[in-house]
């Protein structure tokens, strides 16, 4: 009678643990999708050690499911003398690259096409007609959006009303193109968010919105200097900032610089962050966006996408 007693025991505990092995929920799926800001493998692409064109392999290789090019990174394009031609050129090797790799394009940053803020109107007007060239090559690409600065004017009325009227055009023109328009905050002005956002809801357009950057607050009027590093005199609040323009975003730009033994980020408190764009009910890709120079260009990229992952996963 023990015996059978103890059997009977037994088998229950053997179908216990294994129903319990059975009902134990996966891992949850973070919120959001994962692209990669070209800009993490800037030094690798700007000297000439790899080509931008591996751009797609790269991030296939690390995880990704999004790419997030910068036009900066290819001088084909940004220095030839027929950018139209060198444009076309671009999209159609682009978007072969992605099919092969099975990624998703997703935005074009744009720089060193002009100051869209400035007060000089054939500078302006120059700058938006540069502009335009590279919403056509968004659309073809089947990217949702192109990230563009906000420069050329320091006194905050003016810059206002420069960035709406060269906003509202470029929204205008990608309204059709189902591109949106987009601004990062990328220091001067541009990171001191209640100007920014004055501009943004001052174009009343519904394709023109905000990429905010985790790390880009330094409101400081020469425009340099980090958060990361302490260098910035004059800093807005990081956790203030993405909380005012999170509700315009098209995109999310989680910018790293250093992690410590347990893999968060050394400056930033990355679960505040993270949190404040999941309430705001943000559920796009989030771009990974490493700019620090301890470790390499590759294990950063992986330090920030795992640290993601991992606060995505609890939220």
């Amino acid at each position: 009678m023990k015996s059978f007693a103890l059997s009977l025991i037994t088998l229950i505990l053997v179908f216990a643990c294994q129903n319990q092995k059975k009902t134990t929920p996966p891992p949850a799926e973070p919120f959001f999708n994962l692209s990669l800001a070209q800009w993490s493998f800037n030094k690798s692409f700007r000297s000439g050690e790899i080509s931008p064109y591996e751009f797609a392999r790269l991030a296939n290789e690390l995880g990704f499911q999004g790419l997030e090019y910068v036009n900066q990174l290819y001088p084909d394009v940004m220095e030839s003398e027929d950018k139209q031609a060198a444009l076309a050129a671009f999209v159609e090797k682009n978007n072969a690259l992605a099919a092969q790799y099975n990624m998703q394009n997703v935005l074009i940053m744009i720089d060193n096409e002009g100051d869209l803020a400035s007060s000089d109107e054939a500078t302006r007007m120059q700058a938006i007609a540069n502009h335009k060239l590279w919403i056509d090559a968004a659309n073809q690409m089947g990217c949702s959006a192109v990230r563009m600065n906000l420069f050329g004017e320091k006194d905050p009325e003016k810059w206002v009303a420069n960035s709406i009227s060269s906003l509202s055009d470029l929204a205008d023109y990608a309204a059709d193109k189902n591109i949106n328009v987009i601004v990062e905050n990328h220091g001067r002005l541009s990171s001191n968010v209640p100007f920014l956002m004055q501009v943004i809801n001052g174009t009343g357009k519904t394709n023109c919105g905000t990429l905010p950057d985790f790390g880009n607050f330094c409101i400081a009027e020469e425009g340099y200097g980090s958060l990361f590093d302490g260098s910035c005199k004059k800093v807005y609040d990081p956790y203030q900032g993405v909380s005012e323009m999170i509700s315009s975003a098209f995109g999310v730009s989680a910018k790293a610089y250093d992690f410590d033994a347990e893999g968060n980020e050394t400056t930033l408190d990355y679960r505040r962050l993270i949190s404040i764009v999941k309430e705001a009910g943000y559920n796009g890709f989030i771009g990974v966006e490493y700019e620090g120079d301890r470790i390499s260009e590759r294990d950063g990229i992986i330090a920030t996408k795992n640290l993601l992952e991992k606060i995505g996963a609890t939220l």
